[in-house]
């Protein structure tokens, strides 16, 4: 992995680029919360992990389950835990210092930050088996064609809909294939006495993360943002702003903020993930869920959210062998139906996700929205991601707010990712 001096230099340039990366969207549903465990790695018969599920306390099911494979492995586990983005700050300074966990689990963007940053082990390294794992959901974790980690579930966006809004309004819900059928049916619910969709375009990370599916569904590359399909995917957004199909407070609405204005019972669509499914039990109405659609039709490509657990690079290549066991442990089939149900994810393997629409038929269209689903990083991307991802979010915001046409926004963006990425 090179020097430590080399490791430092880089570990500096990943605090850089974390800088940019920002909050990122749906890694988890954590929010703030006190740490649990320590934070030091420590030797003999203890292991470290750190995660990013404050939300889980030392009763919860996953503690437990991180409890038990550390006895499987004959070891105690400590165990920390940080808000995501407290975590990659500290897990590149940990490095930095040479006081890195055993075991780390990270949102699924940042993981080609730390590689390149010389902070993970491959696994070619660490001979973790990633062979039953869904490719599409593994390159999220892969840099230059190595892969850091395995992905301990994922989750990504479809569409919500309101039952009887649309009935209302005498929309089949079948009908809504394609972007043409989509808006036809927003055209209706308007003309009900009713509100369309809603959706998060706000200027963040989690702007990015709502209108990928829509820009990738157009067919769309994001090393080229100003291409007609890149421009057709903001003129969409715009114009269902310009016609009343969507408020303006999307450009603000975070993916919660959102969800509450759906939750109020009076829009036909919502934009949002899996993490709403218990709020939309709550919310008093009957709801469904379809995938995204492409601009001709198809399932969008929908960017993955979720977590990869990876091994950090360790001075002690001796603790390795334990690292593997407690990984493997934690992603291993008979335990991935546990972790995910637990976390609120899909599996990352066809046969646990057989499992999950066995048990939970509702679960089919996310799990066909994941099977379609796109890491943000891929493309062999890596730590370019943020770099294009920032002009994209400031471009959808230009063209909503009116301050720039959508042509001229994402030629703007594209300049600016351009220069960014050289």
């Amino acid at each position: 992995m090179g020097s430590a001096a080399t490791n430092r230099r880089a570990v500096g340039l990943g605090l850089a680029v974390l800088t940019a990366l920002g909050c990122l969207a749906a890694c988890s549903s954590s929010s703030g919360g006190a740490p649990a465990g320590t934070s030091q790695a420590a030797g003999g018969g203890n292991h470290t992990i750190w995660d990013p599920y404050p939300q889980y306390d030392g009763d919860s099911a996953w503690v437990k389950l991180l409890r038990a494979c550390g006895t499987q492995a004959g070891v105690t586990v400590e165990r920390t835990a940080y808000d995501t983005s407290d975590l990659t700050n500290k897990a590149l300074l940990a490095a930095q210092q040479g006081n890195a966990p055993d075991v780390l689990i990270v949102d699924n963007p940042v993981v080609s930050t730390l590689a390149e940053a010389g902070v993970l082990t491959t696994t070619q390294e660490n001979k973790l088996d990633t062979s039953a794992i869904a490719p599409n959901l593994l390159a999220a974790g892969q840099s230059q064609g190595k892969a850091y980690g395995v992905p301990i579930g994922a989750n990504t966006l479809a569409l919500y809909y309101n039952k009887e809004v649309l009935k209302k309004a005498d929309v089949d819900i079948a009908s809504v294939k394609d972007w043409t059928s989509l808006t036809e049916a927003l055209q209706k619910v308007k003309a009900s006495g009713d509100k369309g969709i809603t959706f998060s375009a706000i200027g963040t990370e989690e702007g990015s993360f709502q209108f990928l599916p829509w820009f990738w569904g157009s067919g769309a590359q994001l090393t080229k943002l100003d291409s007609p399909e890149g421009v057709a995917a903001v003129t969409l957004w715009t114009d269902w702003l310009k016609k009343g199909y969507a408020p303006n407070s999307v450009i603000n609405n975070t993916q919660t903020t959102s969800w509450q204005e759906f939750a109020g019972g009076d829009y036909a669509f919502a934009e949002n993930g899996t993490w709403q499914l218990a709020n939309a039990e709550k919310a008093g109405f009957g709801y469904g869920i379809i995938p995204i659609p492409g601009k001709d039709g198809g399932t969008a490509p929908a960017p993955t959210g979720g977590e990869f657990v990876s091994i950090p690079v360790q001075k002690d290549t001796a603790r390795y062998a334990t690292s593997q066991k407690l990984v493997s442990c934690l992603t291993n089939t008979g335990n991935s139906l546990t972790t995910t149900t637990t976390l609120s994810y899909v599996a990352p393997t066809e046969q646990v996700q057989s499992e999950q629409v066995a048990r939970n038929p509702d679960l089919k269209v996310w799990v066909e929205a994941v099977k379609a689903a796109k890491g943000r990083t891929s493309d062999d991307l890596g730590t370019k991601y943020p770099k294009i991802s920032e002009p994209m979010w400031g471009a959808v915001q230009a063209a909503l707010s009116g301050s720039a046409s959508p042509r001229q926004a994402m030629a703007d963006a594209q300049t600016a990712a351009a220069s960014a990425t050289q």
